[in-house]
C-alpha cells in the first residue's frame, strides 16, 4: 500500500497500491463494506499522484497532466464510482506542484511552479488576498508554511529581494513580521537575483537565474556556474546560501533550468531523458556564452561548482568541456553511472520503479552500456587539464562515497590537479552547520587559488 484516506470518523474509505512486479497502479474504494477498484494503470513509473480529499470526501484529489498544454494539473476522482472530471485547477505556464490541505487531508488550493510561488484556492475571498499580498510585496517569494483552519491566519516564508528569509504572519489584513531565519544577514547583504531566458543551439528557451554582487557592475564578472541537483528539480528566486555566498565573494552564479528540470512544462522535462553529458551540458555552455558575448561575465574566470546531480555537471564539465573552466568543483557528485545503476538495481531489485525511473532519465531505455561509459567522468580523467576539488559525506545515502573516492584515485593516478575532503558525518544534503561550513570554506580557498 502506498497511501489511504479516511473520513470524519477516522475509517479508512480509499487506499492506493502499486505492485512494482506488475506495475499496476490502483485504488480502491470502500463501497457498501467492500473494497471496489475505480483506478487501474499499469505503468513503470507513476504518471498520477493521489494528494488529498475534496471537502465532501466524496473525490480524491490527483495530480495528472492536462493533454491541452502538458502542464500538471488537478483533477478529481470519484469514489463512488472512478470517474476523473475535467481539469479544475491548470495553468498553461504552470504546473500544480504541491496541493494545500487542512489536518483532515482535506484540499482546499494549490500552489503552483515557477522561480516564485503561486496560488489558487477555492475560495475566491483566498484568491484575492493572495494577489493582494504580490502586489503590496513585489519582487518577493512568499511560500505558505502554516495557517488556520479558516485561513483567517496565514504564515508565510518570505525571501527575495532584500530578504534572507522572514517569517511574517497575515492576520486582519495587516502583515505583521515573526521572526528572520537568518537575522544575522542584514536585508542590504543580499544580493540580487535576476530570472531571465536564453535561446540553446537548438532553439530551446532555457530559464535562468543570475545573482550579481551588491554595488559591482555586471560587467566582466568572474563567475560561478552553478547547476542544481536532481536533476529533475528546479531553482527558485528564494535565498540560496550557496549563490549567495558566491556572489558576496564578488562573483556572478549562474543557474541554468536546463532540459531535464521540473517545473517548467512535460517537454521541457522529457528533453532531458538521455541527455546527460550532451545536450543538458551543452544547456550550460550555452548559458556561459550568451553571458559572456553580452559583458557580464569573464569568459577565462569561470568555475563550474554543483551538488549531486550537479556535481556530476561539474565533472563533465571538467571532462566534457574543460576548456570552459578554469575549476570544478563537485560536491557528493556522481562520476561513474555505470556503478549508480547498478546500485540501484541491487537496492530496490531489477523490478523496482526507482530502477525503471532511472533507467528511462539516464539511459533513454536502451541507449546501452557504450552510451553509459561514454557519459561517465570517471572514464575520461585524462581529459581533464584543470584542477577540481571533490567533497563527499561518508554518510551519504543517496550517492554513495565510493564515487568520489574512485574518481579521486583515478585522478590521482593520472596525475591530476584533485584535492579531496571527506566529512565523516557528512550526509548528501549537507544538512549540519558544521558541514556546510566546512565546505564553504573549502570551495572558498579553492576559489581564491583558481580565479581571480
Amino acid at each position: 500500500m502506498i497511501d489511504f484516506f479516511m473520513d470524519e470518523q477516522g475509517q479508512v474509505i480509499a487506499r492506493e497500491r502499486y505492485d512494482n512486479e506488475t506495475n499496476i497502479h490502483r485504488v480502491e474504494s470502500k463501497i457498501n463494506g467492500e473494497w471496489v477498484e475505480i483506478f487501474k494503470e499499469e505503468v513503470e513509473i507513476r504518471t498520477r499522484s493521489f494528494s488529498g480529499l475534496t471537502q465532501d470526501r466524496k473525490k480524491l484529489v490527483m495530480i495528472a497532466q492536462d493533454p491541452s498544454h502538458s502542464r500538471w494539473a488537478y483533477y478529481t476522482l470519484n469514489l463512488a464510482d472512478g470517474e476523473i472530471s475535467k481539469p479544475l485547477f491548470s495553468h498553461p505556464e504552470k504546473d500544480v506542484e504541491f496541493v494545500i490541505t487542512d489536518i483532515n487531508r482535506v484540499v482546499h488550493g494549490v500552489r503552483y511552479s515557477g522561480f516564485v510561488p503561486t496560488y489558487e484556492f477555492f475560495d475566491s475571498k483566498l484568491n484575492a488576498r493572495m494577489r493582494g499580498l504580490e502586489k503590496v510585496l513585489p519582487n518577493k517569494s512568499l511560500v505558505l508554511v502554516d495557517y488556520t483552519l479558516n485561513f483567517e491566519e496565514m504564515v508565510f516564508l518570505m525571501e527575495g529581494e532584500a530578504s534572507a528569509g522572514d517569517y511574517v504572519l497575515y492576520k486582519d489584513g495587516v502583515i505583521q513580521m515573526i521572526t528572520s531565519s537568518r537575522s544575522h544577514i542584514a536585508p542590504d547583504q543580499v544580493n540580487k537575483v535576476i530570472a531571465y531566458e536564453y535561446k540553446a543551439r537548438d532553439g530551446m528557451v532555457i530559464p535562468s537565474l543570475l545573482t550579481l554582487p551588491n554595488k559591482v557592475k555586471p560587467k566582466n564578472l568572474p563567475a560561478i556556474m552553478f547547476p542544481h541537483g536532481g536533476p529533475e528539480s528546479y531553482d527558485t528566486m528564494g535565498f540560496n546560501y550557496f549563490a549567495q555566498f558566491f556572489a558576496n565573494q564578488g562573483y556572478a552564479v549562474i543557474q541554468p533550468q536546463f532540459r531535464g528540470s521540473t517545473g517548467f512544462g512535460t517537454e521541457h522535462l522529457l528533453a532531458g531523458r538521455g541527455q546527460w553529458g550532451k545536450k543538458m551540458q551543452d544547456d550550460l555552455t550555452d548559458a556561459l556564452n550568451d553571458l559572456t558575448s553580452r559583458g557580464v561575465v569573464d569568459a577565462n574566470n569561470v568555475c563550474i561548482v554543483g551538488l549531486s546531480y550537479g556535481g556530476y555537471a561539474a565533472m563533465a564539465g571538467a571532462t566534457f568541456t574543460r576548456d570552459l573552466y578554469k575549476c570544478a568543483v563537485s560536491i557528493n557528485g556522481v562520476p561513474d553511472i555505470k556503478r549508480i545503476l547498478k546500485t540501484a538495481r541491487r537496492n530496490f531489485g531489477k523490478e523496482h520503479w526507482v530502477v525503471s525511473y532511472w533507467d528511462k532519465v539516464i539511459n533513454a531505455e536502451g541507449l546501452g552500456d557504450d552510451f553509459i561509459e561514454s557519459i561517465s567522468p570517471i572514464n575520461h580523467v585524462k581529459s581533464v587539464s584543470i584542477p577540481i576539488l571533490l567533497i563527499h559525506g561518508e554518510r551519504d545515502k543517496v550517492v554513495n562515497i565510493r564515487q568520489s573516492k574512485s574518481m579521486y584515485k583515478k585522478l590521482k593516478s593520472a596525475k591530476k590537479d584533485v584535492t579531496y575532503l571527506r566529512l565523516p558525518k557528512g550526509n548528501h544534503h549537507l544538512s549540519s552547520a558544521e558541514d556546510r561550513m566546512e565546505v564553504m570554506k573549502a570551495v572558498d580557498s579553492f576559489l581564491q587559488a583558481q580565479l581571480h
